[in-house]
């Protein structure tokens, strides 16, 4: 019976591919290749990354794969072909790499890994050679489009707003165009003069115009501000189009996934906007007189001026980690309203979450979790980082969990494969001599001269890796020397930190904040209490019911199973 470990991973790019199942056929000819070599391949260790780009190697799939490599679970790994592994050849080598050094065979269905020099260099060579071709036909075709915006082309828009119809240049007979659309332009036309002339404010015309039962492009009836707010921004109302107005970078670091989202986005960029004297201008039908544009344009400016929160950039505390436990929209901070005052100062606002804002769901609330005070629950969780801060060993126990994981198998004493390389390169030798001394024909060196290769290419990548996990050791040990005394200043220095460095802090070890009706989670990127299975001990009541809010009694601090 077959013992062998084996796992698969496949991969498509997009997900027009992926309902167009090709990844179906690449699983199908995975299998059939694991039931040619008398393998069987469990569901569990189908690892499939269903439109997740190949440039990044933040993939759901490829991190699991990683992980059970990592444990040791995996002998042999199938992959269709190298570019699905990765786009970019530098991490088809780290990844290939890595694979090795953890004792996996790694096998190409359209192409096998070299057992010579001379094979490694040709799958080096095509993997450059494919991702330098990918590069030019990116490069063309973005100086195409730039080329084709410079004449004032409007395929390279591939679209339209609101108002206009998009006809592409199969159906405008070679050449592309925006059609006007007269229902719709007569409400982009009636937007523009209840701002431009009537003075009104992009909430009110969101609410006239759910009234009057008006119907968005995607068919809702129910207008969003930023809907409105991205209308009255559009150069093509005024005659003219842009190409270019964003860009893509590569992925921003990000405090946490988005609602309803992975982690790991499917794409792994950011866009960006551009500069407006950066745009290609392109003309189009006007719908909008030039005259309400640029008094739209004056009331947007004044209405920014009167805005009430005329500070940008952070304002509260915990903002950006607070989750609603229930819906899992966000939290935001709202001040006080004068009304809700009663004409005292108030030191404090309120955390709010999203889904009990009815004007964004329709006019009805999706959420019924209740609002929490920022000035109690900003000091519960800085006393919670305070508390973790005191005790350094927690942070090295964390670095110890992560770098000597329970699950990774046991390897073989540098000293035992040292003497090992040293007898297979001894046997190499005599084998040599035997063969010049004519003992032994070709047909029996060959083989045998390739085994001993093969096992001492193993050997030695054992070795290199067993003086990697040395190396880590060894930083281990000085990470963990260094701690208490990092732990040491900071901790002098908690009881003077400014507003700042404490939001720094709580960003740095806090990954989220639940919010529930009766307590608050704080989810650690680095468990308080590692290894510790006493679940009163990982339950903290930091508040009494008088000291907190009173939806809010006890504050629980919290670890996910896979900490990032």
């Amino acid at each position: 019976m077959n013992t062998t470990q084996v796992a698969i991973y496949a991969r498509v790019s997009s997900e027009q591919r992926t309902e167009a199942q090709t990844i179906a056929s690449q699983v199908a000819a995975l299998r059939e290749r694991v039931t040619a070599d008398g393998a069987v391949v469990p569901a569990a260790m189908q690892f499939l990354d269903d439109g997740y780009s190949g440039a990044t190697l933040i993939r759901p799939a490829l991190e699991r794969l990683r992980d059970v490599v990592a444990a040791g679970s995996v002998d042999r790994l199938y992959i269709h072909s190298p570019d699905r592994l990765a786009r970019k050849y530098a991490y088809q080598v780290l990844l290939v790499d890595e694979f090795r050094r953890a004792g996996v065979e790694v096998v190409f269905l359209n192409r096998a890994l070299g057992q010579s020099p001379e094979d490694d260099l040709l799958l080096q060579v095509q993997g450059m050679i494919a991702e330098y071709e990918r590069a030019k036909i990116i490069e063309r075709h973005r100086r195409g489009k730039r080329h084709a915006a410079r004449a004032g082309a409007v395929n390279v828009l591939s679209g339209a707003p609101y108002g206009y119809r998009y006809v592409s240049k199969y159906e405008g007979g070679g050449q592309a165009r925006y059609d006007i659309i007269p229902d719709e332009a007569r409400l982009v036309r009636q937007v523009f003069d209840w701002v431009g002339r009537d003075r009104l404010t992009i909430g009110e015309v969101c609410r006239r115009l759910t009234r009057a039962g008006e119907v968005t492009r995607t068919g809702k009836r129910v207008w969003d501000r930023s809907v409105v707010w991205g209308m009255l921004k559009h150069p093509a109302y005024m005659g003219t189009a842009a190409f270019g107005k964003t860009r893509q970078e590569p992925l921003h670091p990000r405090l946490r996934a988005q609602r309803g989202r992975p982690l790991q986005p499917r794409r792994a960029v950011s866009t960006v906007d551009v500069p407006q004297e950066e745009w290609y201008p392109i003309p189009v039908p006007a719908i909008v007189e030039p005259e309400v544009v640029v008094a739209v344009q004056e009331q947007l400016q004044e209405n920014r001026r009167h805005a009430r929160q005329s500070r940008r950039g952070a304002l509260y505390l915990l903002q950006g980690l607070l989750q609603c436990q229930h819906c899992g929209y966000a939290y935001y901070g709202k001040r006080l309203s004068p009304s809700a005052r009663k004409g005292k100062p108030r030191a404090y606002a309120y955390y709010r979450c999203l889904g009990t804002d009815a004007y964004r769901f329709g006019g009805e609330r999706v959420c019924q979790n209740t609002q929490v005070r920022t000035d109690l629950l900003d000091v519960a969780v800085w006393q919670e980082v305070c508390t973790l801060l005191a005790h350094p060993e927690r942070l090295a126990e964390e670095y110890r969990r992560r770098l000597q994981p329970e699950t990774r198998a046991k390897r073989t004493s540098l000293a035992t494969v040292e003497a090992q390389i040293g007898k297979l390169r001894q046997g190499v030798a005599r084998l040599i001599d035997s063969y010049a001394e004519g003992l032994i024909d070709k047909d029996e060196f060959e083989p045998r001269i390739t085994r001993l290769r093969q096992r001492l290419a193993r050997l030695e990548e054992q070795r290199q890796a067993g003086a990697d996990e040395a190396a880590l050791q060894t930083e281990l040990q000085l990470i963990i020397g260094r701690l208490e005394d990092f732990a040491t200043k900071v901790h002098s220095g908690l009881e003077t930190a400014d507003w700042a460095s404490q939001r720094d802090l709580i960003r740095t070890l806090v990954k989220r904040v639940e919010v529930a009706r009766d307590q608050v989670n704080i989810v650690f990127r680095v468990d308080p209490y590692a290894g510790d299975p006493d679940p009163e001990k990982k339950s903290l009541q930091l508040c009494r019911r008088s000291s907190l809010a009173r939806p809010r009694q006890c504050v629980s601090a919290l670890c996910p199973g896979p900490v990032v």
